[in-house]
């Protein structure tokens, strides 16, 4: 399935004064990597942000927000966020930023 590049192409502008950061391939679309962690990404036409299991519920009760699953079982402490929720500059800033910080609390790789 092919993947939103502009959405991709907003991020990777977003993340551009961070040092740490990587691309790969996965989900079917493409992943930012914070250090070897995964910080956030594109699948489809959704922004995945990995909150971490302490900030999953959180992220889950915000508009435009949703389980991420790709198997029938939620990978938890991983969100979709639908395009709907990143359609302003600042909103997508925010997602983006709320995966680069639990990226960076993570043990490097």
């Amino acid at each position: 399935m092919p993947y939103d590049e502009e959405l991709a192409d907003r991020i990777r502008k977003a993340l551009s004064r961070r040092r740490g950061i990587t691309e790969k391939k996965m989900f079917g679309g493409v992943t930012f990597m914070v250090n070897g962690n995964m910080a956030c990404g594109v699948t489809g036409d959704s922004l995945v942000v990995r909150v971490g299991r302490e900030g999953y519920v959180a992220a889950l009760s915000e508009p435009n927000c949703r389980e991420f699953d790709l198997t029938g079982r939620p990978l938890k402490g991983i969100v979709l966020v639908d395009p709907a929720g990143v359609t302003s500059p600042g909103d997508l800033r925010a997602w983006v930023e709320r995966g680069y910080r639990y990226a960076r609390s993570l043990p490097e790789k």
